[in-house]
């Protein structure tokens, strides 16, 4: 019997299109993917606005780029005309610059017992000192064994003189608290204190200068008679 031929269904033709797999996994809805009746552009070299969607697929067709969705969750979904390579390139940069940027914070801890000595509470200190300083957090706790639970209020006492030693750098979250056999206090960093600029000098004053003498007026100099001018008749 011969076998007739399968319908062909509109699935079938997604192994001729070279784009539809790389379509699927891409991050955002770009072009022809985008199915809504409109669209909100905003970008450079346009006038922002909402558009029927088919105006702006012509609109990117026409500049040789893609209308990339970038807000899909907005009504309506706002969308942006550029390069979808170059529009991953910048949003991929943004992410590693923000990452760069942000530091993580890391909670250090530091252990105590009720009859720490002098010396260990200044060599621990220092280090809680340097933990503030990168940004992190410190978790100190008196670890009491056997029978030194009993001696809380040395405990208390250790931890209350850690945070005097420490506030410059960092402040308690909380008062010390009992968690089983240890007790526990939290620091963090406080923010970093813009240095005050230093007050300038003043100038010296200067000494007032002595005062000129007047110039001396010269007397107003008579020009000659001229050599042509007849004498005056003294008969006249």
């Amino acid at each position: 019997m011969q076998q007739r031929p399968r319908p062909s269904f509109g699935g079938n033709n997604r192994g001729r299109n070279p784009n539809f797999r790389r379509e699927q996994q891409q991050e955002h809805r770009t072009n022809r993917m985008i199915r809504v009746p409109e669209v909100r552009l905003v970008g450079e070299n346009i006038e922002v606005g909402v558009y029927r969607t088919e105006d702006a697929l012509r609109m990117a067709e026409e500049q040789g780029l893609d209308l990339v969705e970038i807000s899909p969750n907005a009504v309506p979904p706002v969308c942006r005309i550029i390069d979808y390579n170059k529009f991953l390139y910048e949003k991929k940069k943004k992410e590693k610059e923000m990452k760069a940027k942000a530091h993580k914070s890391e909670v250090k801890e530091i252990r105590f017992t009720p009859n720490t000595d002098d010396h260990d509470f200044d060599f621990k200190a220092k280090h809680a000192e340097s933990f503030l300083k990168d940004g992190n957090k410190v978790k100190t706790y008196v670890q009491f064994k056997g029978r030194a639970i009993m001696f809380k209020e040395r405990g208390e006492l250790i931890l209350l003189k850690f945070a005097e030693r420490l506030a410059e750098v960092g402040g308690l979250e909380s008062m010390p608290t009992m968690e089983g056999k240890r007790m526990i206090a939290i620091f963090a960093p406080k923010a970093a204190k813009k240095k005050e600029k230093e007050p300038k000098e003043p100038r010296e004053p200067r000494e007032p200068r002595e005062p000129r003498e007047p110039k001396e007026a010269k007397a107003p100099v008579t020009p000659p008679p001229a050599a042509d001018a007849a004498p005056e008749d003294a008969n006249a």
